[in-house]
């Protein structure tokens, strides 16, 4: 495969197309990763003062990390996976329609897409996206 077709984002609905690792300490969690992987690190500051962490495997971004919300009480460490979606609005929808709980709002990312996060009927955190069209 080429470089560009490995830097290509996968826009596919129905496949996982991110992940995210919500940690309470993103400096340790960070060198785990790095020391355990050799992924790379790229942190960048976002609106609000939050540091946002891009995980890369060479110069490819594979998964982000924030510090979780403090206004969220205590959040545990966790990995959230994504799943693209070409419809969110109607995504959370029939999540709530079929049992699930809204964890995160819908949310946009100027420029990038938009996503929300549920807890399924059982209680697991998943989250959808959908690319900005």
């Amino acid at each position: 495969m080429s470089e560009e077709g490995c830097n290509k984002e996968d826009k596919t609905p129905g496949i996982f197309s991110w992940r995210e690792l919500i940690t309470q300490d993103p400096e340790d969690s960070a060198k785990f990763y790095t020391d355990l992987l050799g992924w790379k690190t790229d942190t960048m500051e976002m609106p609000g003062g939050m540091n946002y962490t891009m995980f890369m495997a060479g110069e490819r971004p594979i998964a982000g990390m924030m510090k979780s919300p403090s206004d969220k009480g205590e959040v545990p460490t966790t990995w959230i996976s994504y799943i693209t979606v070409e419809d969110l609005d109607a995504t959370v929808a029939k999540d709530e329609e079929l049992g699930a709980y809204l964890c995160m709002p819908i949310t946009e990312i100027p420029g990038k897409g938009r996503f929300a996060g549920v807890a399924d009927p059982q209680g697991a955190p998943i989250a959808f996206w959908e690319f900005e069209k």
